[in-house]
């Protein structure tokens, strides 16, 4: 009797952690965003996008010198856009949320040093 109740037990216990991972919520793996990103030339774009790819689970990373704007597709399951923001201001650029810190902005070549505000 004891061993019927043990494997009764195990049996609910195994389909309730079954039903709890159903139920997480799915990040989608192709997300698009678009981030103001401040830079001024061709060295900033390469720049901004390499320091993009460099996040784990960034796809795509498009940065358009002309809008000062950058389109990203990302797997939200790996990074998140907080992590994109993070790491483009860790490379001397500011973006819509993150400033980058003085010391590094100040290390950027002097075509590449923007109108900060």
């Amino acid at each position: 009797m004891k061993k019927l109740m043990l494997v009764l037990l195990v049996t609910l216990l195994g389909m309730s952690v079954q039903a709890q991972d159903k139920n997480e919520v799915k990040k989608n793996k192709n997300a698009k965003y678009e981030i103001s990103v401040n830079g001024n030339c061709g060295i900033c774009k390469k720049r901004i996008e390499t320091a993009a790819y460099s996040v784990k689970g960034v796809k795509s990373a498009q940065w358009h010198q002309d809008h000062h704007d950058m389109h990203l597709i990302l797997d939200e399951n790996k990074c998140s856009i907080d992590d994109v923001h993070k790491a483009v201001a860790k490379a001397g650029h500011d973006t819509d949320k993150v400033k980058a810190e003085d010391d590094v902005y100040d290390k950027l070549h002097g075509c590449c040093q923007y109108e900060r505000l």
